[in-house]
Parts: structure tokens; C-alpha cells; sequence
């Protein structure tokens, strides 16, 4: 925060302080001329009005309150450069580098990070990393059934994986449902470190001005029919001549591009398994303006000893019955 803004909250504090001070400092006074408990003669709906102070209780209350911003106002860090009397911070513990280096904070706050963020990182990964490195010479399929391991990798999924594949892991619109075993990319142990270690972005092309109208009826058509579905057989044979446009990606059969070794990340269309959803509806939506779905990289922020437990633990998950031994 710049010192324009940090002196303009400051003093917009101070004055809301002394202003609430003085309005009750100036409530209460008796300005009516009419002495306390006595009627000040408004009546209203057979409602008398008397004279009466506020409750020496809730007068002290208001007080303490007034104190307490005061007291925590100059108490607690958050303005500009200010510390706050008592020093304090979230975290002080295993801070070194970050704490002691101003070029390393002024550098930090250059490029837009949280300072005490990078702190609580740097003394976590301090606390921790070893006993995170004590997993990466292991071999992943190994990691996968060991439990010390997978309560860990747990951990780490729920922190970083969650917010978008759920807390079970069985996703929603948009992100893969990790406890199955249809994988647009490889569900191989190398693939899962790869996918988290560099993200994913697949892209699929809007065809609704190619296709126009009927054209994209008649290509879902097709595309549910190749999943089993009940659909109109006309519009399917039609569909059928069209998805030459789609096979490049999807392969020829439908069956996505890991069934043909393409690196695309297209799913396969004979399964009843959507990621965005299987309704005609979604289907035409899809063909009609295309599909953008990006996974992030997380290499920068969790390095490659918790991507290495993390990815044994997504293994595991759509393999909870197989066993190394």
C-alpha cells in the first residue's frame, strides 16, 4: 500500500473514532429542559415519551468499544510500513532468508507476491521438505499402496487438487473424475507427474459456423450414437459423413486421441463418460462453440518431491484393488 493510501485510512479511522466519541460523549446531555424520568409531552398512539438516559451498562459498553478500536488500531500491523506496538506477524518461525534480505521482500513486492506468504512457504518447506524427500527415490507404484504415503499425498491433493476435481476426487462439469480409469492423457505414472508437473490445455475448435445449424443437429446426433445412444438414424448417417472434420483429434473410430497415441487430450466418444455432460443439449452446445479446458502448471509452487506423492496418490485412486505384490 502506498503512504497517500495508508495515511488516507489512517486518518479516515481516527476521525470515525473521535467522531463516535464525541456523539455519545454529546447524547449524553440533557438538552430537552425536561429532567430525567419526567414525559418530555410527545404522546403518540397512546405512547408516552420520558426523558431517559441511556443505561449506564450500554454507555460504559459503548466506551469499551471506542478503547478497543484505539487499542487495536495501534496494536496491529496493516497499514503501509506500519508493524503495530506488538511486532507481531503470522509466523516467525523458520524465516530466514525472506525476513533478513530488504532486497529479496523489496523484490517480492516488485513482482506483485505476498511477502508473508513467501515466508510461511519458505518455513514450511524448511519444517517439511525433508520429509517429503524421504518419498522421491521411491517408485511411484510403490508409494501407491503404502499408507504413510497416501495419507500424505491426501493432504496435499485437498490443499492444492480439490477446488476443482472435489474433496473425493470424482470431479464435476469441467474437471475429470480422477477415481475412474478413462484418462485423456495417460493415466501411466510418468503421465500423472507430467499432467502436474506442467498442467494441461486442451482446446477444442467451435464448429457452428462451419457446420451451421442442422449440421450441428446431425454431428450430435452421431457423436451420442456412437455411445450407444437412441438417436435419429438420418441425422446419424448424415453426422457420420461430417466427422471427418473431428476424426483428426478424436480418431476416425470415436475413440479419442490416447487410443491412437495423439497428444491432444480428446476424449473418447464411444464411452457414456462427459465431461461436460452427455444431454443432446450439452452435446450440440459443445460442437456448436467448442470446449477450452486448462489444467495449471504446479511445478513453481509445489517442486517435484509433492508432485512425486501426489501423483501416487492420484494412481491409487482409480486402482484401490491392485497391489504390487
Amino acid at each position: 500500500m502506498s503512504s497517500f493510501w495508508s495515511i488516507w485510512i489512517i486518518v479516515l479511522t481516527l476521525a470515525v473514532i473521535v467522531l463516535c466519541f464525541v456523539l455519545l460523549t454529546w447524547n449524553l446531555k440533557n438538552y430537552v429542559g425536561v429532567k430525567e424520568g419526567e414525559s418530555t409531552g410527545h404522546e403518540f398512539d397512546g405512547i408516552e415519551e420520558i426523558n431517559n438516559p441511556l443505561p449506564k451498562w450500554w454507555t460504559y459498553m459503548f466506551y469499551a468499544c471506542i478503547a478497543w478500536s484505539v487499542y487495536y488500531f495501534a496494536a496491529y500491523p496493516g497499514l503501509g510500513q506500519w508493524k503495530g506496538l506488538l511486532q507481531w506477524t503470522s509466523s516467525n518461525q523458520g524465516i530466514k532468508s525472506l525476513a533478513e534480505s530488504k532486497a529479496a521482500i523489496e523484490s517480492a513486492k516488485a513482482e506483485g507476491r505476498n511477502v508473508q506468504l513467501d515466508r510461511e512457504y519458505e518455513a514450511a518447506n524448511e519444517t517439511y521438505g525433508k520429509e517429503f524427500a524421504k518419498y522421491t527415490s521411491r517408485d511411484i507404484m510403490d508409494l501407491a499402496y503404502d499408507p504413510a504415503a497416501l495419507k500424505i499425498g491426501q493432504r496435499l491433493f485437498l490443499q492444492n487438487c480439490a477446488q476443482c476435481h472435489g474433496s473425493d476426487a470424482r470431479g464435476q462439469r469441467g474437471f475429470p473424475n480422477l477415481t475412474d480409469d478413462d484418462w485423456l492423457y495417460g493415466g501411466t505414472p510418468d503421465k500423472i507427474v507430467e499432467t502436474i508437473t506442467h498442467g494441461r490445455k486442451a482446446a477444442m475448435p467451435a464448429w457452428g459456423e462451419a457446420l451451421g445449424e442442422q449440421g450441428v443437429k446431425e454431428m450430435t446426433a452421431y457423436v451420442l450414437g456412437l455411445s450407444g445412444r437412441k438417436v435419429n438414424d438420418k441425422d446419424a448417417e448424415a453426422g457420420k459423413a461430417k466427422f471427418g472434420m473431428c476424426a483428426a483429434c478424436h480418431g476416425a473410430d470415436g475413440k479419442g486421441s490416447l487410443a491412437h497415441n495423439l497428444p491432444f487430450g480428446a476424449p473418447n466418444l464411444t464411452d457414456n463418460i462427459w465431461l461436460y455432460g452427455g444431454s443432446a443439449g450439452t452435446v450440440a452446445e459443445t460442437i456448436n462453440h467448442g470446449r477450452n479446458g486448462q489444467m495449471p502448471t504446479f511445478k513453481d509452487t509445489l517442486g517435484n518431491d509433492k508432485i512425486h506423492i501426489i501423483a501416487a496418490y492420484v494412481y491409487r485412486l482409480s486402482r484401490p484393488e491392485e497391489s504390487t505384490k
